[in-house]
């Protein structure tokens, strides 16, 4: 009778913990390798030059230059009216820096505050509510550069039909390309934009939540 092999041949043992180390490194390379290109895209955009005309401008809130570009905007007629989404409860036109205030006084009658936004999905709903009420087809979108993907993507997917024209404004947050802080803000922006492309940013909280950049 033939002796049985003292060694048998052992199953492969399934091994969840490295599997699932195996799918982290997976998803973390295609997040990086997606995160490199929206950091290139982010420092290589400029405003337009020159600056098409628009039927409306809208500026949202949250940062440095925004408001002041986009009175800029509304000074020089590339649009006639202005939307400043997120504002804030209780934030009037002269509340901002002093040129501002007095760049908004000299053009209130073309100015909307948007008070209810305290997320970009708020700026997108407060937008579309704007543009579909004075009927307006195309957009000047002022916002962070780092922003602008995100606030481009969330705003076209209220407003479909409505040409958005990006005039992205450089932040002095993103003045040192390879700072941590630049890196770590560029980190989160491209997540919260992934999370916006797969629709996830629908459960963060009511529509009328608007917020002017991150």
């Amino acid at each position: 009778m033939a002796r049985r092999s003292r060694f048998r041949s052992r199953k492969p043992r399934f091994r969840p913990i490295r599997l699932l180390f195996r799918l982290f490194l997976l998803l973390f390379g295609l997040w990086l390798a997606g995160f490199v290109g929206f950091a290139a895209a982010v420092w290589a955009a400029e405003p337009p030059n020159p600056i098409p005309h628009a039927d409306g401008i809208v500026a949202l809130t949250g940062g440095d230059d925004r408001v002041g570009t986009a009175l800029a905007l509304l000074a020089a007629k590339d649009a006639p009216v202005l939307l400043i989404s997120g504002a804030g409860r209780g934030t009037y036109l002269g509340d901002f820096t002093p040129d501002d205030a007095a760049a908004a006084t000299e053009y209130a009658g073309a100015i909307t505050l948007g008070h209810a936004a305290v997320t970009t999905r708020g700026n997108a709903v407060e937008t579309a509510q704007w543009a579909e009420q004075l009927h307006l087809a195309s957009l000047l979108v002022v916002t962070a550069d780092y922003h602008m993907p995100r606030a481009l993507f969330v705003i076209h997917r209220r407003l479909p039909g409505v040409m958005l024209i990006a005039v992205p404004v450089r932040p002095p947050a993103m003045t040192h390309v390879f700072a941590a802080s630049t890196l770590r803000l560029l980190g989160v922006e491209y997540t919260k934009f992934l999370l916006a492309r797969a629709g996830l940013d629908r459960f963060g909280g009511d529509d009328t939540a608007v917020a002017g950049a991150p």
